[in-house]
């Protein structure tokens, strides 16, 4: 068994800035614990055609690891060569351990410790441990009657197979969600014909992507422009909250715009009737694009709406709801990840053997969306109520590790050994939180989308401003937490 003072699970962004935090607070007793055979999380784990971020750049990257990007939306092998760099540049290589997937993990209440039990490299315990395993790392596929008896090539987008070639072939998608609309522009021109399976239509807004010259790049270079080129995107993607939140009037001219973009775009008008949602825009998660809608109107793209949509599958393509059969080489799942429900995919159990899945039965929650009652030491990156849905997630992160190592240099400071949040600090935070939800679009704005958990209360998202949640997160608040 291998003992370290804090155990990272996951190594993406937000294992890695948890890292380097650590490193930056003079604790370089740690490990980070990747499932799989290389490390970097999602961006070197989702490589579909298209992949791409929808936020720009300069924001989507660590605010100590400045980069020079080359476009303002870094596509995926962009955002793979900077996770890399990041990686090296703050020395993390020899900290993480490859082929680590874990199993369960189990507080020790004798000894004020978590122990991991990893598939492959066997157990692990930590004073702290530090999950941060993202919310989008468990792909969902839907059970349709028959799909496993489907002859052909399938996978999700999550798992890309790139040795298959999809060139000439008949391909369906299934979903029309944010990696569905990436994929559909990058492979329509190439295939015979392709199947796009839409339960929802979503709201869509073209994207201002642009390519940085060598000057701009070079500019990019240099801390001062770099931070001040993060803060004027920051602030003015920061306005969006007052739509999704405080200003209907706001939400109209939003939607009124990407009316206009629709009709511009796809002028056959049953194709249009498809792809409008009935929903107010915001409410499910608003698409960047603008080559998705020219890739639904080629000739060999058809969408099939909710009417038309899968009865079954079988050993040769698709049954639809109206009775067609839709022969198929390759199904493509770009159907999402469990999100919500689905935050820690692994088995928790907390003090006197209580067990996180009965703690969440309900719905997942927790302080700060960070720290729970009855888990002491235990830190959630990007758990319950802390998505954005306006800016980048990586200041959400950023803003997690304030409490966190706050959490931990105290204890090491007045030399104790437990924190745990109290009970009815947790209510209080929790009943805030699903107060001010009621106020938002996704809460309100007439769909039900992955945002939500089974119970129907909005999980992802944080209510609110980010730097609302950075205040929050700016410190300890010893009344809060119970020492020992």
């Amino acid at each position: 068994m291998q003992t370290f003072q804090v155990l990272i699970i996951g190594s993406g962004f937000g294992g890695q800035c948890a890292a380097i935090n650590l490193l930056k607070a003079g604790i370089d007793d740690f490990r980070l614990l990747e499932r799989r055979d290389f490390f970097g999380g999602t961006w070197c784990q989702n490589t579909y055609p298209g992949a791409a971020v929808d936020v720009p750049s300069p924001l989507y990257s660590l605010s100590f690891a400045p980069w020079r990007w080359t476009q303002m939306f870094a596509a995926q092998a962009e955002l793979h060569r900077y996770t890399r760099h990041v990686v090296e540049d703050f020395g993390l290589r020899d900290k993480v351990e490859l082929n680590a997937n874990v199993e369960r993990v189990e507080w020790d209440d004798s000894e004020k410790c978590w122990t991991v039990y990893t598939a492959g490299k066997g157990e692990f315990r930590a004073r702290f441990l530090i999950n941060a395993t993202g919310p989008l790392s468990q792909p969902v596929i839907p059970n349709f009657e028959g799909r496993e008896r489907f002859q052909g090539k399938s996978f999700h987008t999550n798992h890309w197979d790139h040795s298959y070639d999809y060139r000439h072939k008949r391909v369906a998608i299934i979903g029309s969600g944010a990696s569905a609309a990436q994929v559909i522009p990058a492979i329509a021109a190439d295939v015979e014909h392709l199947h796009v399976f839409q339960r929802t239509p979503h709201w869509v807004l073209p994207r201002a992507d642009r390519t940085f010259g060598k000057f701009q790049q070079w500019l990019l270079g240099l801390k001062p422009a770099y931070k001040l080129l993060r803060w004027m995107i920051y602030w003015q993607f920061e306005t969006r909250v007052i739509a999704f939140k405080y200003s209907r009037p706001a939400v109209h001219m939003v939607q009124q715009q990407a009316l206009r973009f629709l009709k511009r775009q796809v002028p056959d008008p049953e194709l249009r009737r498809k792809l409008t949602p009935d929903y107010t825009i915001g409410c499910k998660r608003v698409i960047l694009s603008s080559t998705l809608y020219p890739a639904l109107g080629r000739s060999n793209v058809t969408l099939h709406s909710r009417e038309q949509g899968i009865a079954a599958i079988d050993e040769t393509g698709i049954v639809t709801r109206d009775g067609q059969h839709i022969d198929l080489d390759l199904i493509v799942w770009s159907t999402g990840y469990d999100a919500t429900d689905g935050v820690i995919s692994y088995p928790v159990s907390g003090k006197n053997g209580v067990r996180l899945k009965d703690v969440w039965e309900h719905y997942p929650r927790a302080y700060l969306g960070t720290a729970l009652p009855g888990f002491p030491n235990l830190f959630i990156v990007t758990g319950p109520n802390t998505g954005i849905g306006h800016t980048s997630a990586l200041f959400i992160i950023e803003s997690q590790m304030n409490y966190i190592i706050d959490c931990i240099r105290t204890l090491k400071s007045r030399g104790l050994r437990s924190i745990e949040v109290r009970p009815e600090a947790e209510r209080t935070y929790t009943e805030m939180i699903h107060r001010e939800m009621e106020r938002t679009v996704w809460k309100s704005g007439g769909c039900h989308s992955w945002y939500q958990s089974k119970s129907g209360h909005v999980i992802a998202m944080f209510p609110g401003f980010s730097f609302s949640f950075h205040r929050l997160t700016r410190a300890l608040k010893p009344a809060d937490h119970m020492l020992s």
